[in-house]
């Protein structure tokens, strides 16, 4: 159960909803965020929520039987539009489009980008500068000097950054620097992190885990929501399965299950779920017709040369297509 606190509520009046949810057989948590104030209320004796529904303090009560509360759609109906600020918007009945690199490399590469960003219309850039790789060999990032050289950049040129955080102690140096926070697939799970970025004032896209199901992405993001942080988007970005004709399996049936599920944005990304650059644009469109509000992808002036996921990258004239048809998929898909 989910009780909706008004904004002018008084210590005691709280006091007395408390007592009384408790008096019910239930348990409440008390979780503040920056749009509002709630008493979740966890038991299994039922009962006639009129009972406390005329106390003074309470705006709304909702009955959710969900494991994850805040996030489901069950209490919030509307869809939560994610707010980046200067009109960039992520869902309410739009398409955002994040696009770049797997990694930061260069401030040349940053310009390039940049430039193709803008030509297209795109108004948010994506790219790592810490990197979660397989091999402790591979590159593994810029660091904050890359991302500091990257907002610098993105910040003149009009765009917004999301980029992936991997660890707690990395969210301080990165906030003045980053948009959007992304928590990667391997850190899905990482709980600490989620509790960290529960206390920020800034949005954050959660990509479902390797393996995870639906339900555990949807648990992840409820971590987030009930440390204070409204401001979250689902990314489905393929799983792990025992076909190795690709590099993941894109689950397409993910985007409309978790849009009923869940007033949160859904974005989808097409080149770690298929992994391989020829498919990457029939699957971003399969993404867009089943509702995705957004597609995040790789792109990079030259893949061949890229220093990690080179295999998934599409180059500056591919990126344009896919945007181009992107954009009509939508149009389409909004007629209807």
């Amino acid at each position: 159960m989910i009780i909706q606190l008004t904004s002018s509520i008084q210590s005691s009046q709280k006091d007395s909803i408390v007592s009384k949810v408790t008096s019910l057989g239930y348990k409440s948590t008390e979780v503040n965020t920056q749009l509002g104030s709630y008493l979740i209320a966890i038991g299994k004796k039922e009962f006639d929520i009129r009972q406390i529904g005329f106390m003074p303090g309470i705006a709304d009560i909702h009955q959710v039987s969900d494991e994850y509360k805040l996030v489901s759609r069950k209490w919030k109906v509307d869809q939560t539009q994610v707010d980046l600020g200067d009109g960039v918007f992520i869902g309410g009945g739009s398409l955002a489009i994040m696009a770049g690199p797997c990694s930061i490399e260069t401030e040349k590469q940053v310009e390039l980008t940049l430039t193709h960003l803008k030509k297209s219309g795109v108004k948010i850039m994506r790219g790592g500068v810490f990197k979660p790789r397989s091999s402790p060999y591979a590159f593994r990032g810029l660091g904050v000097d890359g991302l500091k050289m990257w907002h610098q950049l993105a910040k003149a040129a009009g765009i917004k950054i999301i980029s992936e955080v991997m660890q707690v102690s990395q969210i301080a140096e990165m906030d003045d620097y980053v948009d959007v926070f992304q928590v990667g697939a391997r850190n899905t799970q990482n709980f600490n992190l989620l509790d960290e970025l529960g206390k920020v004032d800034k949005p954050v896209m959660i990509k479902r885990g390797i393996s995870g199901t639906l339900e555990e992405l949807l648990s992840s993001a409820e971590y987030v929501f009930s440390g204070g942080n409204e401001k979250l988007i689902l990314c489905e970005r393929g799983i792990r399965t025992y076909e190795k004709a690709s590099r993941n399996t894109m689950d397409i049936n993910a985007i409309p299950i978790l849009k009923e599920k869940s007033h949160l944005p859904v974005v989808a990304d097409p080149s770690h779920g298929i992994g391989i650059r020829e498919y990457v644009e029939p699957v971003a469109l399969a993404a867009v017709m089943a509702g995705a509000d957004g597609i995040i992808y790789e792109t990079h002036q030259k893949p061949e040369e890229a220093y990690s996921d080179a295999q998934q990258t599409l180059d500056f004239s591919e990126s344009e297509r896919l945007i181009r048809k992107m954009k009509e998929a939508f149009a389409l898909r909004d007629s209807w």
